[in-house]
């Protein structure tokens, strides 16, 4: 052999060695599949752990469709780069879950790695609810594996390309994946351990509440700045303390458990049935959230809002065509002088996260889409205006709104707002 055709040869394997380096992450092998368990394979106790622990996961919320069967996927995640459709991880064999073992399962929630060894899409929030215990992941499992089995599949996931291209999802894992529990913070007290554990594990929050980089990662050093979920703005975690009136503690465990705050607002759009599960656990689970949350507030200016009378307003000729709208249609609930702002703590609009925002967001889609009647939660109700409305008189009302009740500048281009929160609902 020559010395060139040698160098070309160790050229060669060390393109091939780079290669496989690199396809390696992208490899992950199935998982023998098992018999579904039999419903009396577990006990009452750890199938009690598994629904708390499934409940703090938000898992029902985007494993069932509207009009679906609890678990059984088929919701749609809209995404940056497409839509994602939510799995079925009820113990249907076919369809679902139910030939995955407690190994199986563990990897997924740990990894991101179904069964069959295929890549999960991140919408699944692996990245956090990889910290989640042992002990928790295999309660979630015996509660998962005892529901109804569905025979359902969800639709095929309509993702731009090249990220419909799941191998490709490695090198994502490379850069946002840390595998594994996080030890204590042997510093703090026990109920700040769990509270962190809660809202960087099981609770995910961050994957909600942060800023997303280009390809779909939350940015770094952006923690809890806030995002956009579904059209809404997922508020910033690390800025209660700037709201008009900063949130104590027992105002943040009333709202996670309620939906409701008396000088803050109430939960809507993807917040309210995250709400609704944590009212299932036990309350010291939503003090330890609370504690950790209030712990990671940033340095803020307080701006102490009081509720400005109507007459108070600017004169803009938006705001001013607003507030006849505002008479019409909202006076008899948000009014000062309105019944309904001394009945079930409803508070003035003066306090509320979505006036006071820096965006016009939420404040449009409350008045596009309302707060849906759910029975015993009717105190959160608030009717839809999208179809009795044009977009000027949404931008109008949300105009008026602003200046009648914030002390905080107005809004730019809001109807350009209206339009595109529209049309994002309209394609959903």
């Amino acid at each position: 052999m020559t010395r060139k055709s040698g160098l070309l040869a160790a050229g060669g394997v060390a393109i091939v060695a780079a290669l496989a380096v690199a396809l390696l992450p992208m490899w992950k092998p199935a998982i023998a599949p098992v018999s579904p368990p039999a419903q009396d394979a577990f006990d009452a106790r750890t199938k009690l752990a598994g629904a708390r622990v499934v409940a703090l996961g938000d898992c029902i919320v985007c494993h069932t469709a509207k009009g679906g069967k609890p678990f059984a996927g088929g919701l749609p995640l809209a995404t940056p780069f497409g839509t994602i459709y939510a799995t079925n991880i009820t113990p249907d064999v076919k369809t679902g879950i139910g030939a995955w073992s407690l190994e199986a399962f563990t990897r997924a929630v740990r990894d991101g790695v179904a069964r069959d060894g295929h890549l999960l899409y991140p919408a699944f929030p692996y990245v956090h609810f990889t910290r989640i215990s042992d002990d928790d992941i295999a309660a979630a499992y015996a509660y998962l594996m005892t529901r109804e089995p569905v025979d359902a599949t969800p639709p095929a996931n309509e993702l731009m390309f090249p990220l419909n291209f799941r191998p490709l999802l490695a090198f994502w894992n490379v850069q946002f994946l840390r595998a594994g529990e996080q030890p204590p913070d042997a510093s703090k007290d026990a109920e700040w351990n769990r509270g962190k554990l809660l809202v960087d594990g099981l609770g995910h929050c961050a994957s909600c509440h942060s800023p997303l980089n280009a390809i779909g990662g939350e940015k770094s050093g952006h923690a809890f700045d806030g995002g956009i979920v579904d059209g809404w703005e997922a508020p910033a975690l690390n800025a209660l303390g700037a709201a008009p009136k900063p949130w104590t503690k027992e105002q943040l465990v009333t709202y996670l458990r309620t939906g409701r705050a008396s000088e803050h607002g109430a939960a809507a759009g993807p917040m309210l049935p995250v709400t609704r599960d944590l009212a299932t656990v036990p309350e010291a689970d939503v003090r330890s959230i609370a504690t950790y949350l209030l712990s990671i507030q940033k340095p803020h200016t307080v701006a102490n809002a009081e509720a400005t009378p109507i007459a108070s307003t600017a004169g803009s000729p938006e705001a001013q065509r607003g507030a006849i709208l505002f008479a019409a249609s909202c006076a008899q609930c948000h009014g000062p002088a309105a019944p309904m702002q001394s009945i079930g703590e409803r508070p003035t609009l003066a306090f509320s996260t979505a006036v006071n925002a820096a965006a016009p967001r939420n404040a449009i889609q409350m008045i596009l889409s309302g707060n849906g009647w759910h029975g015993e939660d009717s105190m959160n109700y608030m009717p839809a205006f999208g179809q009795i409305y044009n977009d000027q008189q949404i931008a109008d009302l949300a105009a008026y709104i602003r200046s009648a009740y914030s002390q905080r500048g107005p809004w730019t281009d809001v109807e350009a707002a209206v339009v595109k929160v529209r049309k994002e609902n309209n394609a959903r």
